[in-house]
């Protein structure tokens, strides 16, 4: 009777083996970065073929609402890393304390120098209202704001485009960013959420532009080989996003977190990130950026606030915002 309860014993040990299941990586991200078309499903492969686990994005809407979520779990927050705010966010998520150093040294390609060392870039880009060729354009947000121009955008509350904007209003015109938001009021068709909500109604025609990206354009021209979007180039110059992801402290999947932020800079994931998520990757893949990308606008300006000065001012630009578009 021992020889066969022994037996049972070690057979269900085998069948326990057997079904013993990968550890999970859980990555919090903004929506459209798993979507179908975006770089997650990509990623998620070709970290999954190295890492002997199962890496699961969880999409926690636009990238400001992403950060929102993450402070309001705390210490109780299901994340391993977060993937998705961008410097104009980081100061404030730096508060939480939740994040630890990425230890992660690349050779990256920004056009700025990159020093932080919780917070690690992925991608980079500079925003633009993106329209339809054959509509004129206007050459600066001045000359946008006082014609009749029809624009989506989104809300600076919950989506990083929408930070974007009011950061670059306020360091374009520092002077009298509040008259410009006011001549703007009126162009505004409405304010979305996130950033995929805006261009799909632009998409739909239900607007002359949205507030995206240079980069934006690359995506019809490379996907449908479709050359009429373009991006419109303004004179005061563009404010630059640079998107980054950060380790949560407390995970319990330390070393899968760090082995995910470095693939982060990594060939295999910079390589999708020009035609996933359309944007400029953080380290130049080794065949360069995809033919289609020369014809995108370069910026002769590019504004961007330091992490500090975005979170010192974060509160004013988004009232004149709010104040103008109430009205």
């Amino acid at each position: 009777m021992k020889h066969i309860l022994t037996s049972v014993a070690g057979l269900a040990l085998m069948a326990g083996a057997a079904h013993a299941e990968p550890p999970v990586l859980t990555v919090y991200t903004y929506d459209s970065f798993v979507s179908d078309w975006g770089p997650g499903p990509a990623i998620e492969a070709a970290f999954e073929a190295e890492c002997a686990c199962d890496l699961q994005f969880v999409g926690a809407g636009d990238g400001a609402a992403l950060l929102a979520r993450v402070q309001l779990e705390g210490d109780n927050t299901d994340a391993d890393v977060v993937l998705g705010i961008d410097t104009n966010l980081t100061a404030a998520a730096r508060e939480t304390g939740l994040f630890a150093p990425h230890g992660v040294t690349a050779d990256l390609d920004l056009p700025i120098e990159w020093s932080d060392a919780e917070f690690l870039p992925y991608d980079w880009g500079y925003f633009a209202f993106v329209s339809t060729e054959g509509v004129e354009a206007p050459a600066s947000l001045t000359e946008l704001a006082v014609s009749d121009l029809k624009i989506v955008i989104q809300d600076p509350r919950s989506s990083t485009p929408g930070l974007g904007l009011v950061h670059w209003v306020q360091t374009a015109h520092p002077d009298d960013s509040q008259a410009i938001w006011e001549a703007l009021a009126d162009n505004v068709v409405t304010v979305t959420s996130g950033w995929s909500e805006a261009y799909g109604l632009f998409l739909e025609g239900e607007a002359d532009a949205v507030l995206s990206y240079t980069t934006s354009p690359a995506y019809h021209l490379i996907a449908e080989e479709d050359s009429g979007k373009v991006a419109w180039a303004f004179d005061e110059g563009h404010y630059m996003q640079v998107e980054v992801a950060g380790k949560i402290a407390q995970t319990d999947q330390s070393e899968l977190a760090d082995q995910f932020m470095a693939f982060m800079v990594s060939e295999a994931f910079q390589s999708v990130i020009p035609t996933t998520n359309w944007m400029y990757p953080a380290v130049t893949p080794a065949d360069g950026l995809p033919d289609g990308f020369e014809t995108l606008v370069q910026p002769a300006t590019a504004l961007l606030l330091s992490p500090e000065d975005a979170a010192a001012t974060r509160a004013d630009a988004i009232e004149e915002w709010r104040a103008a578009l109430s009205q």
